[in-house]
């Protein structure tokens, strides 16, 4: 039976032998490493046949063995209740026991056949029993008052550094953690496709966790379902379940509280809506976090293991990072997909404005011989007599002219229609703003983008809208110009015009082939009289015409083989 007895002193020689075994405990960081040299000088130092050290498992409460000598692989893997046998007894009373004849113990339960004499000592860990060192003998009352000191002694020794080593372990755990979140944010950073952004999150969650699956889940348009994007780790019948409702599931709760939630198993919560599927897929605890941007939930993002786990609060804050991370590179993914589009639109709207500019330079090319056809035939003075055949089609001829020459007014009263709405413009922000827009065009060729803008540009009086028409078909004739690739330089200054007046100056330089003295001349004139080997010529037109508009110039300089300089003018406000 166990045994209390007053404190005996330890002896010179033992204390002598604790100091040693002190040292040698105390000479490992690794958390298993010194477990294992505990329960091995533990035995020693008793001249015990066998020994093992147990730990209670924070998510189970189970008693397991993490260090053992002289068992069998069968023993390791006995598992005890807090309470359960001798072990179990001194987990939950945190006092010591010294059993002479275990047979003779009801509380004992067998791990190795010979043992006839036991000593445990309770591990205490900042004040809390964290564990249990066993030793035990094949005679019968091997263990004294003194060894049972001398274990007490070695057992505040073993929480000292098990203490130590966790600490030690923690650290560890976090730098690796930190390193991995680094290396994920670049890799979840490093696309712009959306989906290709959602499997990565997933993929690195899940590596980051080690966890047996990861999800993304986002809400819907609506905000009042989940929808699975994307997955690391899931079978078919977990990708092909029904959606989730934000206002009746688990993970809703997280969404609408923006806060963590930790499961410790899901196969056994009836909040869970899948509970046969985890069983399945072999789905135990669960970790969720909310995606968060600009302070408004997306999504969750949730790791599941394979085995009861109890999430520390280190990775939970490492896992809602990632979420953070993660809602920034989906709001990036989500912007540069409206970038494509708007930037489509604003290709669609060139198309329209270019097609609005040739038919009024058509219009006005028609109108000159249109109206000399008009003045010649009024001086014919076709006149017949009513019976004449002819003074139907002159009739005829008379009133097409005059429909001719009604479109034509028609279509150059339209085109008036597109005078600017001038109101204060900063044109460094329209810079920016398409170089947002054309990056991928830009990356794509090979090109590099450099803008050197004036900080206190001042403002033109301008339609914004037509000015970043105009620049953005410039930036593409650039890159045009530049198929092989090459450098494009935005700079804007504050100069001052001839006549003392303040003017902003965009120019945007290129590296392309550069244009002969005839394509300079002609760039900005006419749609109908381009030089361009290739394409219409309307880009350029259009921006000859807004900066016409907007009572701006243009300032050409280029050399065949050189590059082109395209500086624009635009009166201060």
């Amino acid at each position: 039976m166990s045994e209390e007895l007053p404190k005996p002193k330890l002896t010179p020689e033992r204390m002598s032998l604790l100091y040693q075994v002190s040292n040698i405990i105390h000479s490992t960081l690794d958390s298993q490493e010194a477990l294992q040299l505990i329960v091995s000088e533990a035995v020693r130092v008793m001249h015990a046949s066998s020994g093992s050290l147990v730990l209670i498992n924070p998510t189970t409460s189970f008693l397991e063995i993490h260090a053992a000598q002289n068992l069998s692989s069968v023993a390791r893997k006995l598992k005890l209740r807090v309470g359960e046998g001798i072990t179990g007894w001194v987990a939950r009373h945190g006092k010591p026991a010294r059993v002479g004849d275990v047979t003779q113990d009801k509380r004992y339960v067998s791990v190795r056949r010979d043992v006839r004499s036991e000593l445990a000592v309770p591990l205490e860990v900042q004040g809390e029993v964290r564990g249990v060192i066993n030793v035990d003998s094949d005679r019968v009352d091997a263990f004294s008052a003194d060894d049972q000191e001398l274990l007490q002694e070695l057992g505040l020794q073993a929480a000292k550094v098990i203490h130590n080593t966790w600490l030690y372990e923690q650290l560890r755990l976090k730098v690796r953690l930190i390193e991995l979140l680094s290396s994920v944010s670049r890799t979840i950073n490093s696309t712009l496709n959306l989906d290709e952004a959602l499997r990565a999150i997933t993929r690195e969650g899940c590596e980051l966790m080690r966890a047996r699956m990861c999800s993304l889940m986002l809400l819907d348009e609506t905000r009042e379902w989940l929808d699975l994007r994307a997955s690391h780790g899931a079978d078919d019948a977990y990708i092909n379940k029904p959606r989730l409702g934000v206002g009746e599931s688990l993970l809703g709760v997280v969404v609408r509280r923006k806060k963590a939630l930790q499961v410790a198993n899901v196969q056994a919560d009836s909040r869970y809506q899948n509970v046969e599927l985890a069983r399945r897929e072999n789905l135990v605890s669960l970790l969720s976090v909310p995606l968060v941007f600009a302070g408004q939930t997306i999504g969750a993002l949730s790791v599941y293991t394979a085995r009861p786990y109890n999430f520390s609060n280190e990775e939970i804050r490492i896992l809602s990072a990632l979420a953070e991370l993660s809602a920034i590179a989906i709001e990036k993914a989500r912007l540069y997909e409206r970038i494509v589009d708007v930037e489509e639109q604003l290709r669609q709207n060139e198309k329209l404005s270019a097609l609005g500019l040739l038919a009024a330079e058509v219009a006005h090319e028609i109108r000159n011989p249109l109206t000399v056809m008009k003045l010649l035939y009024h001086s014919l003075n076709l006149k017949f007599e009513a019976k004449d055949p002819r003074a139907k089609d002159a009739q005829i001829i008379e009133s097409k002219i005059e429909h001719l020459n009604k479109i034509v007014e028609q279509i150059l009263d339209f085109a008036r229609t597109t005078e600017p709405k001038l109101a204060p413009v900063n044109l460094n922000d329209l810079v920016d703003e398409l170089g947002l827009l054309v990056r991928h065009k830009l990356s794509n060729q090979g090109i590099k983008l450099v803008r050197d803008l004036q900080t206190d540009l001042p403002l033109v009086s301008g339609d914004a809208p037509q000015l970043e028409q105009a620049f953005l078909n410039l930036m593409l004739n650039a890159a045009e110009a530049m198929a092989d690739g090459g450098t494009l330089s935005i700079r804007s200054r504050a100069v001052r015009a001839r006549d003392k007046s303040e003017q902003v100056m965009v120019e945007f330089k290129d590296t392309g082939g550069g244009m002969t003295a005839e394509q300079q001349q002609r760039a900005f004139k006419t749609i109908l009289a381009t030089t361009k080997a290739k394409g219409s010529g309307l880009g350029l037109a259009i921006v000859g015409r807004i900066i016409e508009t907007h009572h701006g110039q243009i300032r050409i300089r280029s050399r065949v083989g050189h590059g082109t300089a395209i500086q624009i003018l635009l009166p201060v406000k």
